[in-house]
C-alpha cells in the first residue's frame, strides 16, 4: 500500500520548485597603477626633533605643464605690426605721452577751466593786430552818446590774428532768463588756451524774442572778453571818447514820427538819426 501511495505522489513532483544553486561572483578589480610625477629633485624633509615627519612638506610637487606636454610652455606669439602704441608701451613699462591736442580735448573741462591762462604772450605780429588803433570810420554811437564797436568787427580782429577756427567761446554756465533781459557767462578760448570771461546780457520785449537775446548776449559776452587782448580799448578811455564826440558825432532834436514827441539824440554827423526818429524842422 505504501508503493501505491509514492506511485500517486510522482505526477505531482514535477509542478515542485527545483532548488537553485547560489553562485558568489568573482571581482575582477584590479589596483590603479599610480602615474609618476616629474622628480624636481627636492629631498625629503627632514624628520622633527622627535622623530615625526611634517605633513605638509613631505606632500609631493605638483606637475607643471612642460612634464605633460613641451610644446604648451613656449608663450604664444603676437605680431608687433597689430600693437598699438599704448599697448607696446605697457609691455615695455614705459609711459605713453599724449599729444597736446588730445590730451586738452580729453582732460579740460571749459565751463570751469582756467587752462593756460598767461602762460605766454602772443608773438608781436598777433600783438600788432589786436592792439592796432581803430579806425573812427568803424566807431558807431547810440542815441544816449555812447560810442561803441560793431559786434561782427571784433570778430573780423580775431580771424586777422589767429585765424577762423582758432578762437572760441565756452559757455560757463547756463543762460538765465531774467525779466527782460538774458544773461550767460562765456570764456574766450584762443588756440587752447584760456584768455578771459565775461558776462554777457541783452534785453527782449517778449517770449518769441529771447533766441534771438540769447544770440545779442553772447556777442555782449566777446566784446568785453576782447578788452583782456586790447582789442578796441580807445572805447573805454575818456580821452578818446570826448574826442571822438567832438569831431565825429553831434547831438540833435528829433520827433517821434508816431507819437510826435521830441527830444534829444547823439547821432553821427555824416547820418541822419534812425527810425523812428526823425530831424526837428527849425
Amino acid at each position: 500500500m505504501r508503493s501505491h501511495a509514492l506511485r500517486a505522489l510522482r505526477p505531482f513532483r514535477s509542478i515542485l520548485p527545483t532548488p537553485t544553486t547560489t553562485t558568489r561572483a568573482v571581482s575582477t578589480w584590479k589596483p590603479r597603477q599610480r602615474v609618476p610625477v616629474h622628480n624636481t629633485g627636492t629631498k625629503p624633509p627632514p624628520p622633527h626633533e622627535d622623530g615625526i615627519f611634517d605633513p605638509q612638506p613631505a606632500i609631493p610637487a605638483a606637475a607643471v605643464v612642460t612634464d605633460l606636454d613641451p610644446s604648451l610652455s613656449s608663450p604664444p606669439t603676437i605680431s608687433t605690426s597689430s600693437r598699438s602704441a599704448g599697448f607696446t608701451a605697457a609691455l615695455s613699462g614705459s609711459e605713453v605721452s599724449l599729444s597736446s591736442s588730445q590730451a586738452t580735448d580729453e582732460t579740460i573741462d571749459w565751463s570751469s577751466s582756467f587752462h593756460g591762462l598767461s602762460t605766454i604772450s602772443f608773438p608781436p605780429e598777433t600783438a600788432a593786430v589786436l592792439m592796432r588803433p581803430l579806425d573812427p570810420l568803424d566807431v558807431e554811437v547810440k542815441p544816449d552818446g555812447i560810442i561803441y564797436l560793431p559786434e561782427i568787427k571784433y570778430r573780423r580782429i580775431l580771424n586777422q590774428a589767429f585765424g577762423p577756427g582758432g578762437w572760441g567761446l565756452a559757455p560757463r554756465g547756463e543762460t538765465v532768463v531774467g525779466d527782460k533781459v538774458v544773461t550767460r557767462e562765456y570764456a574766450l578760448i584762443v588756440h587752447g588756451r584760456f584768455i578771459a570771461q565775461a558776462r554777457g546780457e541783452c534785453q527782449y520785449f517778449s517770449e518769441e524774442t529771447i533766441p534771438t537775446a540769447g544770440e545779442g548776449c553772447k556777442s555782449n559776452a566777446l566784446l568785453r572778453c576782447c578788452k583782456d587782448l586790447g582789442i578796441a580799448s580807445e572805447l573805454w578811455d575818456p580821452r578818446f571818447i570826448r574826442d571822438f564826440k567832438k569831431k565825429y558825432a553831434r547831438e540833435v532834436w528829433v520827433e517821434h514820427v508816431v507819437n510826435k514827441k521830441k527830444r534829444q539824440v547823439w547821432t553821427l554827423k555824416d547820418t541822419d538819426p534812425a527810425y523812428p526818429y526823425q530831424l526837428v524842422k527849425k
